[in-house]
C-alpha cells in the first residue's frame, strides 16, 4: 500500500471522528470526501469501510462515559449508603440499578431504527445514497436546528439530565432516529433535534444521542461485515484498523469539544454550517454532472 493511500485513510479517519458526533452529518462529509480523494479500493469494500470506521468513533463514547455506562460494580467497593441502588449478583459483583435503567431506555430508543433500518438497508443504499439527497437533508435539518433554537430561546427545558428521560420519551427520541436512515440527515443531528423538540436540554440531548450510537453503530457494522463475508485482504484489514484508530482518537476530542461548546452556546452555528455545506455539495456535484454531459456531447 502506498503512502498516498495511507494518508487518504488518515484523512477519512479525521473527518469521521470530527463529524460523527457533531450534528452536521458524517455521511455527507464522507461522500464528498470520497469523491474528492477516492480510496483505491473495491466498491464493495468502500461501503464496508464507510460504516465500520464508525466503530472507532463509538469506542470514544465507551471510553469517555465508561463509568456512567458500566452497570457492574464490586460490592466490596461500595459504602453502605450506596448499596440501595445496587442489585447484588453472587455477593461479589453488583448491578447498578440506574445504569441498567439507562440501558433499557437506550434499547427502547433503538428499536424503531432497527425495525425500519434492517429490512430497508439495501433499498436505502440503492435509492437514497446520492449527493442530491445528502444536500437536501443537510439544508433542511440546518434550517430546522435554527428554527428549534429560536423557538426554545429563553425557555427552561423540562429534562435537564439523561437520567430524567422517561421510557416514553426515549421511544419518541428513537422515532426521530429513524429519520437518520436518510443519508445526510445525521444520526446525532436527528436525535439531538428530536430530543430538544421534546423538551430535553442541549447537553441531555447530546449525551443520550451518544449512547444511542453504541448499539446502532455496532449493529450497522456487524450487518455490513456479515454481508461482506469477512474475506478481507491484509491491506483492507490495515485500512479498517487504521481508520478506526484515527476516528477513535479524533472522536475523543470532538465529543469533549461539543459538550463544552453547548454549555455556553446553542446549535444554530451547526445549522448555518449544514446549510452552507448542503449548498456546496449541491453545486459541486451539479457542476460535475454538467461537465460530464458536456464531455459526452
Amino acid at each position: 500500500m502506498s503512502v498516498i493511500e495511507v494518508l487518504k485513510v488518515l484523512v477519512f479517519g479525521i473527518v469521521e471522528g470530527f463529524t460523527e458526533w457533531l450534528p452536521i452529518s458524517s455521511t455527507g462529509h464522507m461522500i464528498l470526501l470520497d469523491d474528492l480523494i477516492h480510496l483505491n479500493v473495491t466498491d464493495e469494500f468502500r461501503e464496508v469501510f464507510m460504516v465500520v470506521i464508525q466503530l472507532g468513533a463509538i469506542l470514544a463514547v465507551v471510553l469517555l462515559y465508561f463509568k456512567k455506562l458500566n452497570p457492574f460494580v464490586s460490592m466490596r467497593s461500595l459504602r453502605e449508603r450506596d448499596m440501595r441502588g445496587v442489585w447484588p449478583v453472587g455477593g461479589v459483583f453488583g448491578v447498578k440499578r440506574h445504569t441498567m435503567i439507562l440501558w433499557v431506555k437506550v434499547v427502547i430508543a433503538c428499536l424503531p431504527a432497527a425495525v425500519v433500518g434492517i429490512p430497508l438497508d439495501d433499498w436505502m443504499e440503492a435509492h437514497l445514497r446520492s449527493s442530491y439527497v445528502v444536500a437536501a437533508t443537510l439544508i433542511l435539518y440546518g434550517i430546522l436546528f435554527i428554527v428549534v433554537e429560536n423557538r426554545n430561546y429563553g425557555q427552561r427545558p423540562a429534562v435537564e439530565r439523561t437520567g430524567q428521560i422517561s421510557y416514553k420519551l426515549a421511544l419518541f427520541i428513537g422515532l426521530f432516529q429513524v429519520l437518520s436512515l436518510v443519508p445526510g440527515t445525521s444520526r446525532s443531528g436527528a436525535t439531538i433535534l428530536g430530543a430538544m423538540v421534546l423538551g430535553c436540554s442541549r447537553s441531555a440531548a447530546a449525551e443520550f444521542s451518544f449512547f444511542l450510537g453504541i448499539p446502532v453503530m455496532f449493529g450497522a457494522s456487524l450487518l455490513k461485515l456479515v454481508k461482506f463475508g469477512f474475506g478481507f485482504t491484509a491491506a483492507e484489514v490495515f485500512i479498517l484498523i487504521f481508520g478506526m484508530v484515527v476516528a477513535f482518537l479524533v472522536s475523543v476530542y470532538s465529543i469533549k469539544f461539543l459538550m463544552s461548546y453547548i454549555r455556553r452556546n446553542d446549535f444554530k452555528l451547526f445549522g448555518y454550517y449544514r446549510i452552507a455545506l448542503g449548498i456546496v455539495v449541491l453545486l459541486y456535484f451539479g457542476i460535475k454532472a454538467v461537465m460530464g454531459l458536456m464531455a459526452q456531447a
